[in-house]
């Protein structure tokens, strides 16, 4: 019974970091982009990654790729 004494602060004391640490992500923006991870795999690493704000210019982006790898 006395170990209870140690074992139940500690849990709190575990428990609450968790829950700060989750608080931490969630406001600094951690979970607000859940597919661009898996998107991302998919463009090669030379390729600049296109613009989402500038949305026209995204068909450019290939062809000056193809041509450069010389295809």
């Amino acid at each position: 019974m006395e170990a209870l004494l140690y074992l139940i602060p500690i849990a709190l004391f575990l428990g609450a970091t968790g829950l700060a640490a989750f608080v931490w992500a969630l406001r600094s923006g951690q979970f607000e982009d859940l597919d661009g991870a898996a998107h991302r795999i998919l463009f090669d690493d030379d390729d600049p990654l296109p613009d989402p704000a500038k949305g026209a210019g995204e068909a450019e982006e290939p062809v000056k790729t193809a041509k450069k790898n010389g295809k």
